[in-house]
């Protein structure tokens, strides 16, 4: 690219738009043919501020897709035994077709604990070991949120990942692995980065794709983008500042998210899109 342009911007807000009115006909149909409505359960520890305004959120899109959401809080103080029962509780209940932990939990709950203790079939945020290794051998299952709301833009702008080399800067259980596997299945060659990398900049120099999901503000150089090079922004920090410094980056991508307005959205339009399609599978449709 020269230096007089600028990456085109991967609008994820437009496209969790779509996302979520196909998921609204989806959720419509289910309810005419069964009489049930699809119900996602979140459960939320403690009031953090972060984490009760998410969950707001996600309630309110279910409510515009026709999704009955119940929410349960639980108090601060709130075990890990007294967690996995109210989990299982849920994957044992009939009206219930998704289940969502907000997380953090806080130091003193076993999050993996807490995760396994929600049924595959309504891990429609993707967090269990069982959905992880249906991610990792290319079988049914559901993905990871925001590592399918991914996917999803990379489909989206016609992003050819054979052949290509793909650097994920991150390595959580929820973002940073799982997106490492379905790129991987899709013929990418993966480098994963931490903390620990030794010469990051070198790295991600080399790279067709950077997926960039640290919670390190501007941790990725503009500079260190290879010209024409996909960058994904998957951080969020204060100040709407993303992991990428984007002011840099623009002039050197081919394509690049904005933050916000670009992976965010789509991490919420893939919960419902699961939800749906869970609801779909417990109640016996085949086809939408």
């Amino acid at each position: 690219m020269s230096p007089t342009q600028t990456a085109q911007l991967m609008d994820g807000t437009s496209l969790a738009r779509r996302m979520v009115e196909e998921a609204a006909v989806a959720a419509a149909e289910i309810s005419r043919r069964t009489g049930n409505s699809p119900c996602l359960a979140t459960v939320l520890v403690g009031e953090d501020p972060a984490s009760v305004t998410y969950v707001r959120m996600k309630r309110a899109r279910c409510a515009k897709a026709g999704i009955q959401s119940r929410h349960i809080a639980l108090p601060a103080a709130t075990t890990t035994a007294e967690l996995i029962d109210t989990l299982a509780g849920l994957s044992n209940d009939p009206e219930v077709h998704g289940i969502l932990l907000q997380h953090p939990c806080g130091p003193h709950i076993d999050e993996r604990a807490a995760f396994e203790a929600i049924a595959p079939e309504k891990d429609v945020d993707g967090v269990t070991m069982h959905s992880f290794a249906a991610m990792s051998f290319a079988l049914p299952g559901f993905v990871s949120c925001t590592p399918g709301g991914i996917q999803r833009l990379l489909e989206e702008y016609d992003v050819g990942l054979a052949g290509k080399h793909a650097v994920v800067v991150g390595r959580s259980a929820i973002l940073g692995k799982p997106v490492g596997m379905l790129l991987l299945a899709q013929d990418a060659t993966v480098t994963y980065c931490h903390s620990r990398t030794a010469d990051l900049s070198a790295i991600v120099r080399e790279a067709d794709i950077v997926v960039a999901a640290v919670g390190r503000p501007r941790l990725i150089r503009g500079e260190d983008i290879k010209p024409g090079a996909v960058v994904i922004d998957a951080g969020y920090n204060p100040g709407n500042v993303g992991d990428v410094d984007f002011d840099a980056a623009l002039t050197r991508a081919r394509l690049i998210t904005p933050v916000p307005g670009g992976v965010g959205p789509m991490t919420i339009a893939v919960l419902l899109a699961q939800t749906v399609e869970a609801a779909a599978n417990q109640l016996g449709i085949q086809e939408l």
